[in-house]
Formats: structure tokens, sequence, C-alpha cells
């Protein structure tokens, strides 16, 4: 069956840096395309960047310039780079792979 497991979130001071990463299973990952999603308390889910299977990618504009995308196919495994986090960046991010496959999600948290 299908498997997302998201892992890499914790706590983090404004300004550092994470990176996450999404281990697939279950499915002929280098053909499908797999997005971020994030949800801070008490707002909707959100879309935060995408990579295609031919690894193009799409980012939100709260995303562009500091956060990255990317795919490396013989592991199965998506990562999002998170650099000059800001406090905004706080949610549970989760990643998710055609319409209704999704991990469990990891906490990301931006703080002093």
């Amino acid at each position: 069956q299908v498997q997302l497991v998201e892992s890499g979130g914790g706590l983090v001071q404004p300004g550092g840096s994470l990176r996450l990463s999404c281990a697939a299973s279950g499915f002929t990952f280098s053909s499908y395309a797999i997005t971020w999603f994030r949800q801070a308390p008490g707002k909707e889910r959100e879309l935060v960047a995408t990579i295609t299977s031919a690894g193009r990618t799409i980012y939100a504009d709260s995303a562009k310039g500091r956060f990255t995308i990317s795919r490396d196919n013989p592991k199965n495994t998506v990562y999002l780079r998170m650099n000059s986090l800001k406090p905004e960046d706080t949610a549970v991010y989760y990643c998710r792979m055609g319409t209704q496959y999704w991990g469990q999600g990891t906490q990301v948290t931006v703080s002093s």
C-alpha cells in the first residue's frame, strides 16, 4: 500500500534552517509528483511546494527564495530544504502523492 513518512521537523530559531524528508513506498515513485503542504494552528492547509515527475518545481509565494524542493528517485524520497525560517513558518508539514495519499506530518516550530 502507499505510504508516505515525513521526518526532519523540530524546533529552530528564527533565521535557522531545516531539511524535511518524505520517504515513499508502495508505488512507482519516479512517476508521480509530490507536494509539500503545511497547516498552522487555526489555519487551512496550504501548498508549499511541488516537484513533478520530471523535476519541475513550483513554489508558493511564501516559499520562493527560501525553500527548495528536490527528489532522489533511487531513494524514493523528496526533500524540502527550508532556510531563513520565520515564526510564521511554524506548522505541521505534510507530503502528498496524487490527491489522496498523505503522510502523517512533521511539526516545525520556529521560535526563539
